[in-house]
């Protein structure tokens, strides 16, 4: 691929290259015509001393001129061409540094370092007025999630509290005995739970991490592993010692959505896999069998492969997607030959894994 930079100094040394030609040619056949027309003004015999005379040397005398400007100047010029290109590859270095700056800062930017800024100084011309355009563009975005974010935190307290209460209300006022109207307002109402549960999760992910500290990855795995019921499934796990910079919280939910997903979307006397190496997070899982061309669905939200009742609202490897991509991870997603799914996170290496305690198995 092409830099801008070397485009720019390809198109200085071009430019000079063709001017120096028009000038070389023009110069020497100027030269030429203006030798032959003096030479031509010359009386018929030029006597001078030697053995012969100098008339019929004039002619000779003129190509060798001529034909010594040539190679000079096409010297000349060429010497020049490698000078413009030394030339104009640090004339365009100068000038697309203020590019550099901005393409460097770009690149840095995530939700988390959304308060800085290119900052460029100097003299009012357009690359001034794109890293201030540019700037200014950051101030918006900034604002905007911010505003996100005390939404967040505002729904997050104003739809709990509802619910809670709701809860409360049902498990209080309606007697144990009360049937089956109980248990499905109970059922409904802790289905609602979960899912402005998975909402706020999602949003949070998707926001990106106000903060980050170690965490040890393969405890995660532990603790999850210890919490989670396998409901008539077999889980096997192994976990390495691995520290990803990142959010606790939302690491917990990582794990513990792949691991829901791999037990319920599995089959009675199945297995789950669990595998943590090297930073490669891998739940593999016996079940239905996958198409290949719906694979793009499983990270999308609301989007469930099967609609059995009672298996969710689609949105667990949706979270797992953002809060992979808030820890600039990666998820992939591949079918088993004989049914079921292998869901792989392969996290940057990040910190000292050796501190991050032992094998679980």
């Amino acid at each position: 691929m092409t830099t801008i930079r070397v485009r720019l100094t390809l198109i200085y040394s071009g430019l000079f290259l063709l001017t120096s030609v028009v000038l070389l040619v023009t110069v020497n056949l100027l030269l030429r015509q203006a030798l032959k027309t003096r030479v031509a003004r010359l009386p018929g015999q030029v006597v001078a001393p030697g053995p012969r005379p100098l008339r019929p040397r004039l002619p000779e005398l003129v190509n060798d001129v001529i034909s010594y400007q040539w190679e000079m100047t096409t010297f000349t010029v060429g010497i020049l061409t490698l000078v413009s290109l030394a030339v104009g590859w640090l004339v365009a270095g100068r000038i697309l540094r203020p590019v550099h700056r901005i393409t460097a800062t770009a690149q840095r930017l995530s939700l988390s370092t959304l308060h800085e800024r290119i900052a460029l100084t100097g003299r009012e011309d357009e690359l001034k007025e794109l890293a201030d355009t540019f700037d200014a563009m950051l101030d918006r975005l900034e604002r905007s999630v911010e505003a996100q974010r005390r939404f967040i935190a505002n729904a997050s307290h104003e739809l709990r509290t509802p619910l809670a209460v709701q809860r409360a209300a049902i498990e209080i006022g309606l007697p144990e005995d009360g049937g089956e109207i109980r248990s499905t307002l109970l059922r409904h109402n802790r289905r609602v739970e979960n899912l402005i549960d998975a909402l706020l999760v999602l949003a949070q992910a998707e926001n990106g991490l106000d903060n980050r500290s170690p965490v040890a990855l393969d405890q995660a795995v532990r603790l999850v592993l210890a919490e989670t019921g396998a409901d008539g499934v077999t889980v096997t796990a192994r976990a390495e010692p691995f520290v990803v910079d990142g959010d606790p919280v939302l690491l917990n939910r990582l794990v513990t959505n792949l691991l829901d997903n791999a037990v319920r979307y599995n089959h009675p006397g199945g297995t789950v896999e669990v595998t943590l190496s090297r930073g490669v997070l891998t739940v593999r899982n016996t079940g239905p069998h996958v198409p290949q061309e719906r694979l793009g669905d499983l990270f999308e939200p609301f989007r469930r492969l099967h609609t059995t009742p009672g298996q969710g609202a689609g949105l667990g490897l949706s979270i797992v997607a953002a809060i992979a991509r808030a820890h600039g991870a990666d998820v992939r997603a591949h079918p088993n030959p004989g049914g079921g799914l292998e869901l792989v996170v392969v996290f940057p290496e990040s910190g000292d894994a050796s501190a991050a305690g032992g094998t679980a198995e």
